[in-house]
């Protein structure tokens, strides 16, 4: 077993039988929610956070699914998450949890819809980000959690935490917020499209309703990922890592992969499409686009954030240019207006976005030290 991991872990399912009311009017009738915990609850319930994934995450955080593929089943923050780890298990009791809509477990397009005897396909309604807070809220009642020591996540995920503070402001004591902004810009708007418009005009996505066609819109996923991915890592780190590399050591002057940067994100985009479901990627986009929790408040960021109680951590990192320091730091002064307890840290990395899920020791010093204060 790996040195400070949580070793092998198993998913669990919860299944709310209530229906759930989306912003959207539309109403799921019944869902299930798919989750895994690390370490143990303490007597008083006081030691639960919350992990909120990002646009391709999922419940498994930390941990290995399979002993005989350890490397390969590692949980996607798995170095942030386990004994002697910033987030101790031995002093904290972790959760994460696939979100409504996903694809891996919880109730989503790919579902079978109850009504129909069918994948619910196109039928499955569009969710945001308030959304999932009530459906998490729901899984921490019955986990008998009356408030989270804190949640927190990544780029989406940080959203989530920022929205928790905001909806349910009894219930989070602290909000870890990584690599996230308080809405979209409309550059960031317009890169979400493209790669659904990638999916969308894939002849295979049939509307969305794929699964009865027994095909998968495997192209457009696979060109919404190679463009999602390029957003995630900055220009610094595709110089250092590809440069002007050739595959081969000749110009084949034609329109195959020749340079080594267009055999990784060719890889990429293959290895995506062959486990990801494309109605989850349009639903998560989607979510992304309409987070904007100051729009209640004509705007006004601090307004909105008035109803917080938690205490704040807000994280960004020098070479995310799709959410940029410069965003956090939107958040970081609307709580400074409010007068709300707030800690920031501008993480000097090289890898763009993806900085929020690599070992940075400085990154990982101050989530340690932040996590200790709440422990303490």
């Amino acid at each position: 077993m790996p040195a400070h991991s949580v070793g092998l872990v198993a998913a669990q399912s919860a299944r709310f039988d209530a229906p759930l009311v989306l912003k959207s009017g539309a109403v799921v009738p019944a869902y299930e929610l798919v989750y895994e915990t690390y370490g143990t609850l303490n007597a008083a319930k006081s030691n639960a956070i919350l992990i909120c994934h990002a646009l391709s995450g999922h419940h498994h955080v930390a941990g290995y699914t399979d002993p005989e593929h350890i490397k390969e089943t590692l949980g996607w923050w798995d170095n942030m998450i386990g004994p002697g780890k910033p987030l101790d298990t031995r002093k904290f009791f972790v959760v994460g949890v696939n979100n409504l809509g996903g694809c891996h477990g919880s109730t989503g397009p790919s579902s079978l819809n109850p009504a129909t005897g069918h994948p619910w396909g196109a039928d499955f309604p569009l969710v945001t980000v308030e959304d999932w807070v009530r459906a998490q809220a729901r899984l921490a009642d019955r986990l008998g959690i009356d408030a989270w020591a804190a949640v927190m996540g990544g780029s989406l995920g940080g959203m989530q935490a920022l929205q928790w503070a905001i909806d349910q402001p009894e219930r989070v004591r602290h909000a870890a917020v990584i690599a996230a902004a308080p809405r979209l810009t409309a550059e960031n708007i317009a890169f979400n499209d493209v790669a659904r418009q990638a999916i969308l005009t894939d002849p295979d996505f049939h509307g969305g309703n794929f699964y009865q066609h027994h095909t998968k819109p495997a192209r457009g996923l696979r060109l919404a990922r190679m463009l999602g991915h390029i957003t995630y890592l900055s220009d610094d780190q595709m110089a250092e890592k590809f440069g002007r590399k050739l595959k081969n050591d000749a110009i084949d002057y034609g329109y195959g992969v020749e340079f080594e940067i267009e055999s990784y994100l060719r890889y990429q985009g293959d290895k995506f499409a062959s486990w990801f479901d494309a109605n989850t990627y349009l639903l998560m986009t989607k979510a992304l686009d309409y987070f904007d929790p100051a729009h209640a408040t004509d705007g006004n960021l601090a307004a909105a954030l008035a109803r917080a109680r938690a205490k704040f951590l807000v994280i960004s990192f020098t070479t995310d240019w799709r959410f940029s320091p410069a965003r956090s730091r939107k958040i970081v002064n609307a709580l400074v207006r409010n007068g709300q307890d707030v800690a920031y840290a501008s993480i000097a990395s090289q890898h763009g976005h993806d900085s929020f899920l690599m070992m940075d020791a400085q990154y990982h010093a101050i989530v340690r030290a932040y996590m200790e204060r709440i422990a303490a």
